[in-house]
């Protein structure tokens, strides 16, 4: 009998892990919020000049005689420029005249539209015109964080346990949260970022472990989807605090304050059992085994208990054979099968992280009202993830990844052809796009698992999971591409998610296949003759990671 076999017996999802899974949850949705902060505390607000005289706190809104003969007509933006005035002495003879000025210069203060937000971090550090790009570059600084987190918490995690990481997490997300909310200049601002970023990284991936790993294989999928949910929720709650708090600053401390409720997980969230058996701890193992058989309501004795891990421990067969030759990372580009693979999988992951995010803080610039826009942005995420759910299994993944991201990219490109004046149009365009880049996206992780072979899996996984996080690094930048045109970024999407969805069609179908073991067993299957690979040639490439087949 085996500890999944043990798991049956006291509950494979009782009402312990239920209510543990649950509280689990709740992490997901505080680091949506952080991923998501930005639409709100980053938010560019209608601006212009100030002009000579004008007080700081003057109202955005001028009568159009004076805007006209102030400020000179930009025709990209189809509006009076926000970063030009006109070069000239604004007297009452000026305004009479009725004849703008010839020159023009560029300002260094502005006037802010206050009409929806009292302020936000581009209005306190004047982050537009020349420095627009600042926005952008903290939004690229938090995912940088992300994808620090993920490598250093990843590692960790197997280290010093889930449990320690997640307190970790929990105070370095605490600390950086609000020192965030008081930060008096932008780089500043921007590093803390980075530290909230890593912060996510680790509470999420020590959550969605312990919960994983507390429950059976038969609710993994379901347990692994749910979560995601929860991130989901994180959409109406960041339209709602952005409603409520309309200075940045205690939008910030709100998003951070729920972080002393997740400081008392200390004292009752469990380590997952699979670690501390993994790591020698048995009795404590044994421990939380009986607590979750007095919740779930099961008589077992520690004895038995201690017998069936006994008999899992000595049942398990030893893999690893020195005598054979051993993959390493180079082994994903060597053989023109697995190259190609590997190319894909690395813009697979690439695009979908890209887009995703790229979608989600651009809703300001889709038209229509803000909060309700972003609002349906995530809504949509709840019906990819159900669909998810029914038909990976019946349809098989690459319908499910190549036929939503050539949706996606068909509904981005249709936006060329739309008028500018048919917002909500645009706006249906954007939300089946999004829905689309949501399965696709939520499909990629097994997919990937199951394209390659077992010597290498990790590693691939690895790469295509870091080709997500520079995704999200580029995302803001190419947003930032709307200051030149404002379909800039749709099409950009768009276009990479057609081009990346017709591409991965040449992929293998996964649905009900056996895994490959070795890259010869790979290539055999692929129909493509076996070149051999001598075991100097692999020497001469490093080590090998070891088979994490029962990992994932």
């Amino acid at each position: 009998m085996t500890y999944d076999d043990l798991l049956y017996k006291i509950g494979d999802f009782g009402t312990y892990q239920r209510r543990i899974y649950f509280l689990l949850c709740l992490p997901a949705i505080s680091c949506a919020l952080h991923k998501l902060a930005g639409v709100v505390i980053l938010n560019k607000p209608n601006h212009r000049c100030q002009l000579p005289g004008e007080p700081d706190n003057a109202s955005y809104h001028l009568p159009y005689e004076i805007m006209n003969m102030s400020y000179p007509y930009d025709s990209r933006t189809g509006s009076f420029s926000a970063c030009t005035v006109y070069d000239t002495n604004f007297t009452d003879t000026y305004y009479k005249s009725n004849t703008p000025a010839e020159r023009i210069r560029y300002c260094n203060k502005w006037i802010y539209d206050k009409s929806e937000f009292q302020n936000t971090v581009v209005t306190d550090f004047d982050l537009v015109c020349g420095k627009a790009w600042y926005k952008g570059t903290s939004d690229s600084m938090l995912m940088f964080g992300v994808m620090l987190g993920s490598i250093i918490f990843g590692y960790l995690s197997d280290r010093i346990g889930r449990k320690n990481i997640f307190t970790i997490s929990v105070w370095l997300q605490g600390v950086s949260g609000f020192g965030m909310a008081f930060a008096q200049e932008y780089w500043s601002f921007t590093f803390l970022r980075v530290l909230v970023g890593a912060s996510t990284s680790g509470l999420y991936l020590a959550a969605y472990v312990i919960g994983l790993e507390f429950v059976s294989p038969s609710y993994r999928m379901v347990v692994g989807v749910v979560i995601q949910m929860f991130f989901s929720v994180g959409f109406f709650l960041t339209s709602a605090f952005g409603v409520v708090f309309t200075n940045w600053r205690y939008f910030q401390l709100a998003i951070t304050a729920p972080f002393l409720c997740y400081t008392t997980y200390y004292w009752f969230m469990p380590e997952s059992i699979r670690w501390l058996l993994t790591n020698g701890k048995q009795e404590k193992a044994v421990e939380i085994i009986q607590k979750v058989c007095r919740v779930n309501g099961v008589d077992m004795s520690s004895k038995d208990i201690i017998e069936i891990l006994d008999n899992d421990f000595e049942d398990k067969p030893v893999v690893q054979n020195d005598n054979l030759p051993k993959a390493s990372f180079f082994d994903l580009f060597k053989h023109p099968v697995i190259l190609k693979r590997s190319i894909i999988i690395m813009f697979l992951w690439f695009v979908n992280s890209t887009a995703y995010y790229g979608l989600s803080w651009s809703t300001s610039s889709l038209g229509g009202n803000h909060f309700l826009v972003f609002n349906l942005i995530g809504l949509v995420e709840f019906p990819a993830y159900i669909f998810l759910l029914l038909t990976m299994n019946r349809w098989g993944r690459k319908i499910n990844i190549s036929g939503f991201l050539i949706l996606a990219g068909l509904a981005l490109l249709a936006t060329l052809v739309i008028s500018k004046s048919n917002t909500w149009l645009v706006i249906s365009c954007a939300l089946v796009a999004k829905m689309s880049i949501t399965a696709s996206y939520g499909a990629v992780y097994v997919y990937t698992a199951e394209q390659f072979p077992t010597v290498v899996r990790n590693m691939g996984l690895g790469v295509g999971s870091f080709f997500a996080r520079i995704g999200g690094i580029v995302a803001p930048y190419i947003n930032n591409t709307s200051e030149i045109w404002i379909s800039m970024p749709l099409i950009v999407y768009g276009s990479l998610a057609l081009t990346i969805g017709v591409l991965s069609l040449v992929l293998p179908e996964t649905l009900n296949k056996k895994m490959p073991d070795t890259i010869e067993d790979l290539i055999v299957t692929s129909g493509k003759k076996y070149e051999q690979v001598h075991i100097n040639d692999l020497e001469k490439n490093g080590d090998a990671s070891k088979d994490i087949n029962d990992k994932l």
